[in-house]
């Protein structure tokens, strides 16, 4: 099955705490709709840009993308 990585754009100097925070929502998210996958975290792309980021598998991407509104999305290779 193809997963997909929803990713969420976070800038500003506070932005690795906002996506940090974020992520706590995601796994609530993940945990309340019984997601089979659960792959979540965050990353600090520069001090100005992190990204917050979710791996659903293909079926469920349109079910997360219109309940939870990424930023965008990519195909997830492990």
């Amino acid at each position: 099955m193809q997963k997909i990585k929803l990713i969420w754009d976070f800038y500003g100097e506070n932005s690795v705490k906002t996506a940090q925070h974020h992520e706590i929502h995601l796994k609530e998210y993940v945990k309340i709709e019984r997601i089979n996958l659960n792959i979540s975290g965050y990353q600090e792309l520069n001090q100005l840009h992190s990204i917050a980021f979710m791996v659903v598998e293909k079926e469920n991407m349109i079910q997360v993308r219109d309940a939870l509104k990424p930023h965008r999305g990519e195909v997830y290779s492990e």
